[in-house]
This record gives C-alpha cells, structure tokens and sequence, in this order.
C-alpha cells in the first residue's frame, strides 16, 4: 500500500511540474513574438499566449494541448513534442528537460486496463458460418474483429495477421503501412472508420497518432471517458 501511494504522489507531482513548465514558458511569450497578429484594443485575460493559440502554433487541438499542460503526458508522439516546442521556442537545455519529465510521468502512471474480450454467441457464430456465398465479420464499438466466417477470415487476413489481440480495423487502417494498399479508397475508409469511433460513446483516439494527423482526419475529443477505452 506504501509503494502505490508512493507512486501516486511521483505521479502527481511530475503532473504539476509539467503544467508548471509549460503555462510559465506559455506566459513569457507575447502573440507578437509568436508571430500571431495583434488587434488594437483587444483584452487579454493572461499573459503572454492562449492555450488554443500555442495548440495552432503546434499543429494540434487545444483539447489535446489543455489535457497536455494539465500533467497528461501519456502517449506523447516525438512530432507532437516538436510542435509544442516550436510554439513555445524552447531552447536545447529546456526541451530536454520537458522530454525528462514526460519520460518520468510514463514511468509512474498507472498501466491501462485493456477490456475483457467480448464473447460472441454461439448462435451467431452459426448465422455467419452460415453465409458461405459472401464475407461476413461481427465488430464491437471499438472496431475488433471478434469473429468472421472462412471468406471473411481470408479476405481481412492482413487485418488478423496483427500479432495484438483482438485485430482492430481502426488499427490497421490508420498505423499499418499496407493499409492504402488494402483499401482500394483509404481516404473514404478512414473517413467512415472516424465517423464510426466518434459514434461509440466509450472510446477514444489519441490524436497523436501521427497517421491521422497527416490525412486530417480527428476525432471529436481527446479526452477518454469515465471507464472509456483506447484503440
């Protein structure tokens, strides 16, 4: 009990210092020295830049840079860093030192609990073996293939070869490199697989993922639900 208390208080404590670093550097600069225009008579609540407007500068939302600055460092991509310290004009010496406290705060957290797989019923199981004429796949609300019939086995097999259980189409689409081959019109898949993640009410893209980032595609909020899930 004294070691996960132990934790926790690292784990907070490397929270309030990444917040810390960055609403202080955020402070020191000005809209102008961002290169931001400035408006005549414009009122401004804090010094130096918005949070939304560092997010602009960084190239991400000011959802994903609020939850960021509040000490929610995990899963940070290298590009992501990049941007922020762009936007901030950190030096050598203080980039470095915000990569130590992201690498000490994804030492401390706490692991993420992965969701039980989902049973299919064994009467289902027999409608889709059933269907011998046509692929057929059963997905849940995150997008795992939780069964398939023989067709639909061969022709999602790039899909199941994923060696990470349960296989995620949502997954291969976006971060396996043979997906734009696989998918004769990426852009409209990936466009349907983000309409389908933003209708499922406990799941949760990080927008770092550098494949969404790219194509432009995001989803409505970076911020997980209450027992919420990652894919």
């Amino acid at each position: 009990m004294a070691g996960t208390n132990g934790a926790g208080d690292i784990r907070g404590d490397v929270r309030g210092q990444i917040g810390a670093f960055l609403s202080t550097r955020r402070a020191r600069i000005s809209p102008a020295q961002a290169g931001l225009p400035v408006y005549r008579g414009e009122h401004r609540r804090v010094p130096g830049l918005r949070r939304e407007e560092v997010a602009v500068l960084a190239g991400i939302s000011t959802e994903y840079y609020t939850r960021f600055e509040r000490g929610n460092a995990t899963g940070v991509s290298d590009s992501v860093i990049d941007g922020i310290a762009h936007a901030l004009q950190l030096d050598d010496a203080e980039r470095a030192h915000l990569l130590d406290l992201i690498r000490t705060a994804a030492s401390t957290r706490r692991p993420r609990r992965r969701p039980a797989p989902q049973p299919v019923r064994p009467a289902v199981q027999r409608i889709i073996d059933s269907m011998t004429g046509t692929p057929a796949l059963v997905l849940n609300g995150r997008l795992d293939i939780l069964t398939a019939n023989a067709l639909g086995y061969a022709l999602y097999a790039p899909v199941c070869a994923d060696p990470v259980r349960p296989p995620n189409n949502a997954r291969f689409t976006f971060l396996d490199p043979h997906a734009t081959e696989f998918f004769r019109d990426w852009d409209k898949v990936a466009g349907d697989t983000v309409a389908m993640l933003r209708g499922a009410p406990r799941v949760w893209w990080r927008l770092d993922c550098p494949q969404m980032l790219w194509s432009g595609w995001s989803l409505s909020s970076t911020v997980p639900p209450p027992g919420g899930t990652t894919v």
